[in-house]
């Protein structure tokens, strides 16, 4: 998202998100200051810039049903919102600093040279957390799946047969994985230079 369309999203968020809220009487948590609340509600709003309106009502109306605080009259903290937004709307694959680190890093270097880099991203869109060695082992083995499955496929098709649609489309999806995974590292690496 370029810097115009990331200030019309942090309008959208709060004309659509934070405004609705404090209007319902939603209060700052009580752990937190003014200033700390400030910082969270324009955290908040940068961070969701990239929803459509009509998923920050949603978020809005969710928020709005389940308050936090002891007497349920408090903005819930910004983690809860953002789990909520995520999942309503999740942010796309290049928007996320997570997702940007590790394409940037070794690791994601290393699973777009080896060939499991379609698979580290679905498991980064399931987890959105870093990815430990007992994860990294199950992607790799995932990935060794869907390589023999698209030589099976190559393998079919090289001799005249043709390929299921199921196995066409499973391919054409991870080669667009695959485009994702390289344009993430591009994007990091960007950010990096």
């Amino acid at each position: 998202m370029d810097a115009k369309g990331q200030v019309a999203g942090e309008g959208r968020v709060r004309d659509h998100l934070i405004d609705p809220l404090k209007r319902m009487g939603l209060a700052k948590p009580s752990s937190l200051t003014v200033v700390q609340f400030e910082a969270m509600i324009a955290e908040l709003c940068g961070k969701l810039a990239y929803m459509s309106a009509l998923n920050l009502q949603a978020l809005a109306e969710q928020v709005g049903n389940m308050p936090g605080g002891k007497d349920r009259d408090r903005f819930p903290i910004a983690a809860k919102i953002l789990g909520w937004a995520a999942e309503i709307q999740p942010p796309a694959d290049d928007a996320s600093p997570l997702f940007r680190a590790v394409f940037a890093h070794a690791l994601g270097q290393r699973a777009l040279a080896e060939g499991w880099a379609p698979e580290l991203l679905a498991e980064l869109r399931r987890a959105r957390v870093w990815p430990r060695d007992y994860d990294l082992r199950l992607v790799q083995d995932r990935a060794a799946d869907a390589r023999r499955r698209i030589a099976r496929l190559e393998e079919l098709l090289g001799r005249g047969e043709g390929g299921s649609s199921q196995d066409l489309t499973f391919r054409q999806r991870r080669d667009q994985a695959e485009v994702k995974c390289r344009r993430i590292a591009a994007l990091a690496a960007e950010v990096e230079a």
